[in-house]
């Protein structure tokens, strides 16, 4: 008899609604037209990380990073061409991870737009890594453990040079076979990057698997780069990144302007994963432990000197990263050794917790407290920002143990909220990728990422164990309440392209 236990995300949301703009006078103040007006305004983070510095010297092409969560919209204009075919772990993902599953906050895409939106004009997300590529391995609705041991061994073996994860769980109910698959995936070279927790959602230590050590586990930063009261700390924190009022794309079942704005440990390990990608963009012979020395080393000490329980070894500085010498390390330095390999060799393909360990349940971390409803009036040659429902409402994704039913999360616009002005360009259909284009070739020994790896059953079969899955619809060709493409944007990439 499996025991249960609660994962969940750390993301507080802010749905987006176009026609609140005129409709709710009463409770919607614009603000004056000025560039924070604009989704890449509402990007504090991209100037105080100096994004733009780095962008100068690499946009992260070449890199492949696995987001394990809700799945991710491929249709979202700031993700076509970005996605690559991934994996669903259980019958109720899509079989290729390409939708969004989570209907409440669209988690996934936007964890997916942090890491690697196409940017491409004012009002379009630009990415940490705009050039990398996402593979999405999708958990579904909601994610228990084996779903978990499931997506980052097949995100390992798929060849993801990076793997993001922004979920976390009860540490005190750890599940051995989550800690064989970190290692797993240690031990295949890929940094495996991990958000916090959160203080809202309940969370009072670094949660699972930011635990297990060789990740790096992410705290939250505030916008005056000092540490944000949200976020969870303990000895277990590496490094810092923004997790205050982050702005990602969403789909538009979840915010009819297709932008969520949102506090949580998740959006942060999402831009960690996005420097991290940058810096194997830059240094495509370091090793996974040599990239994780290389952000530890080049980390601004924001706290009292050395590692800290709030900061880790600091907050990470992109730029620093990408130019600083670092000498060599041989093992990962966030471990005492070497990463070890699976612990049962040759089992990699096998289904983790089929004995009568402890059965863990995840959330994604960015879902507590105060649910900010922003409005992006994109009808308007000068963009006005809305920003004054502010729905008051507990977001708590830990769930007792045996749960039948699924995660709760924030809700989206409130029914009867349109879902664009009329007439609104829908942007060309997108054909779905099913692999990456030049310059995206696996590392040797490894399959393309978006075909399953030796042992996985193709995209479309559940694993052994699981019910046969329905089959997913393409992604969608996108509709109305879109908005169209900022200034300078290109339209649309048939497959995938460099930006």
């Amino acid at each position: 008899m499996r025991t249960g236990m609660s994962f969940r995300s750390a993301r507080v949301t802010a749905a987006a609604a176009l026609a609140l703009c005129a409709a709710m006078a009463s409770v919607v103040v614009p603000a004056p037209a000025h560039a924070a007006d604009t989704v890449r305004g509402l990007q504090w983070y991209l100037d105080s990380l100096k994004i733009p510095q780095a962008h100068r010297i690499t946009q992260g092409k070449g890199v492949v990073v696995a987001v394990v969560d809700s799945g991710v919209d491929p249709s979202h204009p700031d993700l076509r061409g970005q996605v690559l075919a991934g994996h669903g772990v259980n019958s109720a993902a899509a079989p290729d991870g390409r939708r969004d599953d989570d209907a409440e906050s669209g988690h996934g895409t936007s964890m997916a737009g942090i890491i690697a939106g196409r940017g491409g004009g004012t009002m379009r997300e630009l990415g940490i890594a705009p050039a990398a590529k996402i593979l999405p391995v999708s958990m579904g609705p909601r994610a228990a453990a084996i779903d978990m041991v499931l997506a980052i061994r097949w995100a390992a073996d798929a060849g993801a040079d990076v793997i993001n994860v922004s979920y976390g769980g009860d540490p005190a109910r750890p599940d051995p076979d989550l800690t064989d698959a970190v290692t797993y995936a240690l031990g295949k070279d890929v940094v495996v990057v991990v958000s916090a927790g959160n203080i809202e959602e309940g969370d009072r230590q670094v949660t699972v698997p930011a635990n297990i050590p060789g990740v790096i586990a992410v705290s939250g930063l505030n916008k005056r780069g000092g540490f944000f009261a949200g976020s969870v700390q303990g000895p277990e924190i590496v490094l810092a990144a923004p997790m205050e009022s982050i702005i990602g794309p969403a789909p538009k079942a979840v915010s009819p302007n297709g932008y969520t704005v949102a506090s949580g440990t998740s959006s942060a390990a999402a831009i960690l994963s996005g420097v991290a990608a940058l810096v194997r963009a830059r240094y495509p012979d370091l090793d996974a432990a040599n990239v994780i020395n290389r952000l530890v080393k080049t980390a601004r000490d924001a706290g009292p000197a050395g590692r800290d329980a709030q900061f880790g070894f600091g907050a990470v500085d992109p730029v620093a990263a990408l130019t600083r010498s670092v000498p060599a390390v041989t093992a990962n330095p966030l471990l005492e050794g070497p990463a070890a390999g699976p612990s049962r060799p040759g089992d990699s393909a096998a289904r983790p917790g089929d004995d009568d360990g402890p059965a863990v349940e995840f959330g994604v971390t960015n879902r507590a407290g105060a649910i900010v409803q922003v409005g992006l009036c994109l009808a308007v040659p000068i963009v006005a920002l809305v920003i004054l429902l502010v729905v008051l409402r507990r977001r708590r994704r830990r769930v007792p143990a045996a749960v039948s039913g699924p995660l709760s999360g924030p809700p989206g616009p409130p029914p009867g909220w349109p879902a664009g002005p009329p007439g609104w360009p829908a942007p060309a259909g997108q054909a779905p990728i099913h692999h990456p284009g030049p310059g995206y070739g696996p590392p040797p020994g490894h399959p393309a990422p978006g075909y399953p790896p030796p042992g996985y059953p193709p995209a479309g079969q559940p694993a052994p164990g699981y019910p046969p899955a329905q089959a997913a619809p393409a992604p969608p060709s996108g509709g109305p309440g879109w908005p169209g493409a900022g200034p300078g944007q290109a339209p649309p990439p048939s497959g995938p392209q460099q930006q």
